[in-house]
């Protein structure tokens, strides 16, 4: 009998995993809290759609509300689950999920942000394990509907990243990078705290920006203030996981260390930025929405404090200066309370802010 598996967050990066293990034949369970998008799925399944004719399909798999999850007491036990809500949902949901673990069942955060600690304080360090999605665009743009709007990673680009928070290659993270194999390129790494912070530079350097600015795909890539804050934000980043003793990985296949030594090189400036534009030029992700400012697009709260805030705080513990993440951070807290709208007006006066 295979493994039980249940995904806590049925939305674009938990619908799309757990449709296509779904798809694959494994027991998996999804959980949401979304009404509609639990209808619908019950009563015209999981719609799935990419690139290619080859990635949309429509599969029959099991969802609850979260007003439903009790009934898992009446099922097998669970022997992975993963997290794949919002940051800030992150103790609650497997605080919910907990009951329902095997003995030697155990957590997977499939999420933006560094949520491990959050959940080890809820099962402990011995069922927690991370998992990092890397460059997977994928939007639930209507109930049931879940579009990929990037190509499949395949031998090109490895796009789940498995790793213990100890260190160590164990059986259960090659077991889970199996699993996730089936649905795109993945590998166990022993480097989960540096793929980690890596791909927090990432989302620092996309969501946020499009959060603000409100525009898509690499849109904001051929604005050169746009651009330029991008770099600014990356290379805080950067520092900031340097300081604390990360070994961070290729951003965009840019190099951590020359980002952050675009801070205050210019010759490092200039040749990220032409890497930046030329990566642009090559990378089609069309009308891609990053998530927060799909977020934003509906009302809902960001994710920004697990993201820029979260560098700006441990840049003050580390003592690295961290002025473009912290402004950005206040700014887009604007945007959620309906204060400022995004745009690309609101670029000057964040330079503004970060220049003090």
């Amino acid at each position: 009998m295979g493994q039980r598996i249940v995904v806590v967050g049925a939305g674009a990066v938990g619908g799309y995993v757990g449709g296509h293990l779904a798809r694959a034949g494994h027991d998996v369970t999804l959980i949401d809290p979304w009404p509609e998008h639990v209808s619908s799925i019950r009563e015209h399944g999981l719609h799935l759609s990419g690139v290619t004719e080859a990635e949309r399909f429509t599969v029959q798999v099991p969802i609850l509300h979260l007003c439903d999850v009790e009934a898992l007491s009446r099922q097998r036990p669970v022997d992975v689950a993963f997290i794949c809500t919002k940051s800030y949902d992150t103790r609650w949901s497997t605080m919910m999920i907990r009951p329902y673990l095997a003995p030697d069942g155990f957590v997977v955060s499939l999420q933006n942000a560094i949520n491990e600690e959050a959940i080890a304080e809820v099962v402990g360090w011995g069922r927690t394990v991370g998992c990092v999605a890397s460059l997977i665009c994928v939007e639930l743009y209507e109930p049931g509907h879940v579009h990929r709007n990037v190509p499949l990673g395949g031998e090109a680009h490895t796009v789940f990243r498995v790793g213990e928070p100890h260190g160590r290659i164990t059986a259960r993270v090659r077991e889970v990078a199996r699993l996730l194999n089936g649905v795109d390129s993945t590998k166990a790494t022993s480097n989960l705290w540096g793929e980690r912070w890596s791909k927090l530079v990432a989302n620092c350097m996309r969501n946020s920006v499009s959060a603000l600015t409100g525009l898509v795909g690499t849109e904001n890539d051929v604005h050169e203030p746009v651009r330029r804050l991008i770099l600014r934000i990356a290379g805080e980043a950067v520092r900031v996981g340097q300081a604390l003793g990360y070994e961070l990985e290729d951003i965009y296949k840019l190099p951590p260390e020359r980002l952050a030594a675009a801070l205050d090189d210019s010759q490092a400036f200039k040749e990220m930025e032409e890497r930046l534009l030329e990566r642009t030029k090559r990378l089609d992700v069309g009308k891609h929405r990053a998530s927060m400012l799909q977020d934003v697009h509906k009302g809902r709260r960001t994710e920004i404090d697990f993201l820029n805030g979260f560098v700006a705080a441990r840049g003050v513990e580390a003592g690295v200066a961290t002025p473009a993440n912290a402004a950005i951070t206040a700014m887009v807290q604007e945007i959620e309370r309906g204060e400022r709208k995004p745009g690309l007006e609101n670029i000057d006066p964040l330079w503004g802010r970060i220049r003090g």
